[in-house]
């Protein structure tokens, strides 16, 4: 073999990067969530918020982004956990996800936002099954993470294309 020809071992021992994920990691009640970045288009500190009539609980209303309308849900209502005071640390998330009519950005108010993080999808099991009473389909697995486990999302999931049809605004059940 020419001198030319010799393989690196540098690449040799390279490292097969499509085994990783990146994850926004975020915190609602208490748990830690992960979304995939490559859905989050950016993040931001809570701002005025204006509240549509005829909307489901968790449709917190509209924002107006640098000139553009973008939806917020409070992901805490959407999964059914209580309502909570917004603080400094309550972020809206804008990501992109899919609906029959093609993508869309939709704002997400989480209660803190704190890092991206790498997982290796190895480290990535399946939800576990809850039954027929809780709906899991939105999750994507759970990451096992520095002494802890994260619950990643399918954001395409977790909002229905009924979800975003307005009905009435219904109170939520005790």
């Amino acid at each position: 073999m020419s001198e030319g020809l010799k393989q690196n071992p540098a690449t040799a021992l390279a490292v097969d990067h499509s085994l990783d994920m990146k994850v926004l990691r975020f915190e609602l009640a208490g748990e830690f969530y992960g979304l995939d970045i490559l859905k989050i288009r950016e993040i931001n500190g809570m701002m005025d918020i204006t509240s549509v009539p005829q909307t489901p609980q968790f449709m917190k209303g509209l924002i107006n982004l640098r000139g553009k309308v973008i939806p917020v849900i409070d992901l805490r209502l959407k999964f059914g956990l209580p309502e909570e005071t917004y603080t400094e640390r309550t972020s809206i998330i804008v990501i992109e996800f899919k609906t029959v009519n093609g993508a869309t950005q939709m704002g997400i108010v989480v209660d803190r936002v704190s890092e991206v993080i790498t997982i290796n999808k190895a480290d990535v099991e399946p939800a576990p099954d809850f039954g027929a009473r809780l709906k899991s389909e939105y999750i994507k697995g759970m990451a096992k993470t520095k002494n802890q486990v994260l619950i990643v999302l399918d954001i395409d999931l977790i909002l229905t294309d009924e979800d975003l049809t307005f009905g009435p605004r219904s109170e939520p059940e005790e």
